[in-house]
């Protein structure tokens, strides 16, 4: 079975994230055709980047790096849940994904961007980085506004559009992940 990971990309207190990511879940969880799984970065403290050598080389001199590799590798694909912090995504995900390569190559990831112009600007910058470690990026994504898609700019109460945004980004992580495992072999 397909497996994919929703991963909650900020750790901020206070953080929308897992709201946003709980709710993308929900939605999978459904689904037959894929298993899904929450991979919160809280759970998975990084320092910023400390590896001696580039993560393209594949050789990991901490633990910490060691055991977020078997966490990502154990994926065929992805859903990042990233706000937008000043034009842009989040320090702590670009952090996450610049700690590997090879576990991200040939695998296909999907993007749920939430703000107050549903963190667009955030996952063009995620799309740039996803190319330079290989991962296939959806043309379908979701974008949820404060304005619109949050009560009080606080509860998450997405549209109708945006359950069918996600239905439709979520069918295309699974179709291109299946697409792509014949390279991953």
């Amino acid at each position: 079975m397909t497996r994919i990971a929703v991963i909650v990309g900020s750790v901020r207190p206070g953080r929308y994230s897992r709201q946003v990511a709980d709710w993308v879940y929900a939605e999978a969880a459904g689904r037959t055709d894929a298993d899904f799984e929450i991979v919160d970065l809280a759970d998975h403290p990084l320092p910023h980047l400390d590896e001696p050598v580039p993560a393209s080389a594949g050789s990991y001199a901490n633990e910490h790096t060691r055991a977020w590799s078997r966490r990502i590798a154990a994926f065929d694909g992805f859903v990042f849940v990233t706000p937008e912090y000043n034009h842009s995504t989040t320090g702590v995900l670009k952090n996450a994904i610049d700690y590997l390569y090879a576990e991200w190559n040939n695998k296909a990831a999907g993007f749920v961007g939430y703000g107050v112009v549903g963190a667009a600007r955030a996952v063009e910058h995620l799309r740039l980085i996803a190319a330079e470690v290989q991962l296939a990026t959806v043309r379908s994504q979701v974008a949820l506004s404060f304005y619109t898609d949050f009560e009080g700019f606080t509860t998450l109460t997405p549209g109708e559009h945006q359950f069918e945004a996600l239905r439709t980004t979520l069918d295309q992580v699974i179709a291109w992940s299946d697409a792509l495992s014949g390279l991953r072999k």
